[in-house]
């Protein structure tokens, strides 16, 4: 049997039903292999060892009776550490919040609660899921697997590694401009954007309310699938649609952001293109507006609302922000009303023009980075990638996003891929997302840490 370390969640929970494996044999297995990588890695702000093993122990217990609470009873999982667990800090990676402890369960982690999750801990992210990543932090940024001298992406960069290092199934993170989708290309794994708040997001520490979302980070569709089963505010069976086939489907390529992409990354993506065209999707090319006039629509309404949250410890304990996040949060206290309005009536016009394009296809493909991954100490490259991806249209418009890997660059990186689809529809993007997987070279790669 492969390493349960790789296991994906639905393969565990399958594992678990057929006896293969218990939930202790695996959180031990899992917590073995954090306090090895762990020191190199950085993925966790705080690991829940005890609790983990008690939780394990009562869910195979279950399993035993056959009374699993559902198919993720007993499998181990993750939070960004933005999301509250009850009696445990969320710092939100930040010297402000060292000492708050969450006194409920965020949403999410109560659903996850329900469903038998084992918590193995929280999860580095970038200061407030903004800043970063940041060396003037109390907590150290978190390391690509596949290359700690680069970036893992953020803000949900302790799930992306955590994940993609073997530490952990699948964690929880959050998006506002791409901060699940970012770190899941950068890492090699699958990230979920849902619709705009299908996923409740009681609990969650804001960076800017109308463009938060929280959706999985993980190894697979499938995985994806079935946990946002778990975490949607209106139940639907997605994994039910995933064996439906590629035919049929109208993909629409955004070529005038492809025709941004480095050489290898352009590559990478056109023989995805191909690969659904061969499986039966129905292929055509489409144009979103300008991406820089995008960005800027998406930053001025991050801006605004992120200062309209810090402005109170930005005047009073500036120093304790990393400066990175002070730099980011800061333009906010220089825009006017009639800056935030101008830029909630072109957010309007936007989602009308995206959703014209949703009329002729089912799916839109776009890039989620342009190019290959920098270095995580290189903030000339960090910021010129900031400015170069395609995932912040998606915060802005509200449309559920994927992220999903198609391969690796010449320096053994991972490319990833970007799909969006109708508001609520996540199950014909999920479909998709999986018949591409299904079609592409599966993926055996590891990260080099072993």
């Amino acid at each position: 049997m492969t390493d349960p370390v790789w296991l994906s969640a639905t393969d565990l929970g399958d594992a678990y039903r057929k006896g293969a494996l218990s939930p202790v044999a695996v959180t031990q297995a899992l917590l073995a292999r954090i306090e090895k990588h762990e020191p190199s890695l950085n993925a966790f702000i705080r690991r829940e060892m005890d609790t983990a093993l008690l939780d394990a122990r009562q869910s195979e217990v279950r399993w035993r009776q056959g009374k699993p609470l559902s198919a993720i009873d007993g499998v181990p999982y993750g939070l960004k550490d933005v999301i509250d667990a009850a009696g445990q800090p969320t710092t939100c990676h930040s010297k402000l919040r060292l000492h708050h402890i969450a006194v409920h369960d965020a949403h999410v982690t109560a659903l996850m609660r329900q469903a038998g999750a084992v918590l193995m801990g929280k999860l580095a992210t970038h200061e407030f899921a903004l800043g970063g990543p940041s060396f003037d932090l109390p907590f150290p940024p978190a390391r690509n697997p596949w290359n700690r001298d680069h970036h893992p992406g953020g803000s949900s960069s302790g799930a992306g590694v955590a994940v993609a290092a073997g530490m952990l199934p699948f964690a929880l993170g959050t998006d506002t401009a791409g901060s699940i989708r970012n770190p899941a290309g950068a890492c090699g794994i699958v990230g979920l954007k849902p619709t705009y708040d299908l996923v409740p997001r009681d609990g969650v520490f804001p960076l800017a309310p109308s463009l938060d979302h929280v959706g999985p980070l993980c190894r697979s569709v499938a995985d994806a699938a079935l946990l946002l089963e778990m975490l949607a505010q209106k139940p639907a069976a997605y994994t039910a649609h995933l064996d439906k086939g590629l035919a049929g489907l109208r993909i629409g390529v955004v070529r005038n952001f492809l025709a941004l992409c480095e050489s290898q990354v352009a590559a990478a993506l056109e023989k995805a293109i191909v690969a659904l065209r061969d499986a039966g999707a129905d292929i055509c090319d489409v144009e979103l507006p300008d991406l820089g006039f995008l960005q800027t629509v998406n930053r001025v309404i991050l801006q605004a609302e992120g200062w309209s949250i810090h402005a109170q410890d930005l005047r009073n304990r500036a120093g304790d922000f990393a400066v990175s996040t002070r730099k980011r949060l800061l333009p906010g206290a220089f825009l006017a009303a009639e800056d935030l309005l101008c830029a909630q009536r072109l957010r309007r016009r936007v989602i009308t023009g995206v959703q014209e394009l949703f009329a002729g296809v089912d799916i839109l493909l776009v890039p989620n980075s342009f190019d290959s991954i920098c270095r995580i100490d290189d903030e000339a490259a960090l910021q010129h990638s900031y400015a170069r991806q395609a995932r912040a249209p998606f915060n802005l418009t509200g449309h559920p996003a994927i992220a999903l890997p198609i391969g690796f660059c010449s320096k053994g990186l991972p490319i990833s891929l970007q799909l969006a689809g109708r508001y609520h529809d996540e199950a014909s993007l999920l479909r998709a997302a999986y018949g591409l997987e299904r079609v592409l070279p599966r993926q055996t790669k590891l990260p080099p840490l072993d």
